[in-house]
C-alpha cells in the first residue's frame, strides 16, 4: 500500500493518507476522472494492464493493493 501512497499524491495534488478500507466516498474529489488517472498512474509505476472488470470491481484502497499484488507477482 504504501507504494501506492506516491501515486495518489501524483494524482490528488495532495497526500491521502491510506488506508485499507478507503474508498472514493471517504476522499473529496475521487470521481469517475480520478479513477481513471489513478488506474493509468498505477499501470505505469507496475508495468501492469488492469482490465475493467478488474477495476470495475475495486471497492477500496485495499482492493486496488491486492490486485497490484497479485498482477505484479505474475
Amino acid at each position: 500500500m504504501a507504494a501506492l501512497a506516491p501515486l495518489f499524491e501524483e494524482v490528488f495534488g495532495e497526500a491521502v493518507p491510506l488506508t485499507p478500507d478507503l474508498s472514493a466516498e471517504d476522499v473529496e474529489g475521487w470521481d469517475s476522472t480520478r479513477m481513471i488517472e489513478l488506474v493509468i498512474a498505477v499501470e505505469a509505476r507496475f508495468a501492469l494492464k488492469l482490465t475493467t472488470r478488474e477495476v470495475d470491481g475495486l471497492a477500496t484502497v485495499g482492493d486496488l493493493a491486492a490486485l497490484v499484488a497479485r498482477k505484479a507477482a505474475r
